[in-house]
């Protein structure tokens, strides 16, 4: 699952499976651990966002300085988070 709304849709889906009282220990422990690791590559994904954002709202006023994106690119397809 590479897309951001697609990672968000299954830590939703993890969120309501954890809820479940029928659902075993071990279960609950790797639905979890899956879920945090979802959380935690979202956070990422959000910070990077916002610094664009910042970036083009504080940025220059002219056209032709378009500010550099650059340092927030991934730089290609990761791992799943």
């Amino acid at each position: 699952m590479k897309k951001f709304e697609e990672r968000l849709a299954r830590l939703e889906e993890l969120a309501e499976r954890i809820k479940e009282s029928d659902l075993p220990l071990e279960e609950a422990v790797a639905v979890f651990e899956e879920g945090v690791k979802l959380s935690k590559g979202l956070e990422r994904d959000l910070d990077r966002i916002q610094g664009k954002v910042e970036i083009l709202l504080n940025g220059p006023d002219s056209p032709e300085d378009k500010p550099e994106l650059g340092l927030f690119d991934d730089g290609g397809d990761r791992a799943e988070d």
